[in-house]
């Protein structure tokens, strides 16, 4: 993996600051020098940076940064994450105006298994669900804990018995040719969102999902920026129509378009 901060080769300086572990990021999956969903992604780094910073990021500058790393490197194929934070930023002073850096990872692209995955649920809500900050521990830790007890991944649900997001994607369900998202607290996924644009919007439906539900879906996927993948079970409950249903997904995902990293026009 290469970093870069700011258009340049990272040093040890600039990574000081990542060590408060306070920012946000967008991890994106980089095919032929394209994007699919690079808007949303944008605008969720400039959501996030107006929230944490309150301050407006530089699009067009990030988009130049993520160029050249990928040029740095040679790569038309790739995973990029891009980490907003500030090496002036002082959790003694939080308040503080501070300029914003910008930490372009630069890795080997990633293709989702095909493999259906098994979930087990837990009681839990991240902090901010709405922003994808850099306070992934618990995510990871709940991960291992579901790996270490004999299944795939974590689901996450509410108190209440909800159903929010994964450690790391988004959740739909479905029951016939009927998609219903949950809209519990959960981090928006571009690549939920490129599906719920693909879709007829007769055919689904944004609602709480309790866990009661479950029983009466026969399918579920999993989604994030690096694909979609089939659910198998969750608890007890499995689903015999996951896999045509992620097929049905691909499908969509398959039109989407490609959005170039540099816009026609820009310098660089």
């Amino acid at each position: 993996m290469s970093l870069y901060c700011n258009g340049h080769r990272a040093s040890a300086d600039d990574l000081a600051g990542a060590l408060t572990n306070y920012g946000h990021f967008t991890s994106l999956q980089v095919r032929g020098g394209a994007v699919q969903g690079l808007d949303l992604h944008l605008q969720r780094l400039q959501q996030g940076t107006d929230e944490l910073f309150g301050v407006t990021l530089d699009l067009a500058q990030v988009r130049a940064w993520m160029r050249h790393a990928l040029q740095s490197d040679d790569l038309r194929d790739a995973s990029l994450r891009v980490t907003v934070f500030s090496r002036q930023f002082d959790f003694r002073q939080p308040l503080h105006a501070v300029a914003v850096d910008v930490l372009v990872a630069v890795g080997a692209p990633v293709h989702m298994p095909a493999d259906a995955r098994r979930l087990r649920t837990v009681v839990y809500q991240r902090d901010l669900p709405h922003l994808k900050h850099v306070g992934t521990f618990p995510l990871f830790e709940q991960r291992r804990r579901a790996m270490r007890d004999g299944v795939d991944d974590a689901l996450f649900v509410s108190p209440g018995g909800e159903i929010g997001e994964g450690t790391t994607w988004n959740i739909a369900f479905q029951r016939g040719q009927q998609i219903v998202w949950p809209q519990a607290p959960a981090l928006r996924g571009t690549q939920e969102r490129l599906l719920q644009a693909g879709f007829a919007p007769e055919v689904q439906q944004v609602r709480g999902v309790a866990l009661a539900e479950l029983e009466g879906f026969d399918g579920a996927i999993a989604c994030n920026a690096a694909g979609v993948w089939p659910i198998a079970a969750i608890d007890a409950v499995t689903f015999a129509a996951s896999e045509a249903f992620c097929q049905r997904a691909r499908g969509i995902l398959e039109t989407a378009p490609w959005q170039p990293i540099m816009a026609v026009g820009d310098a660089g």
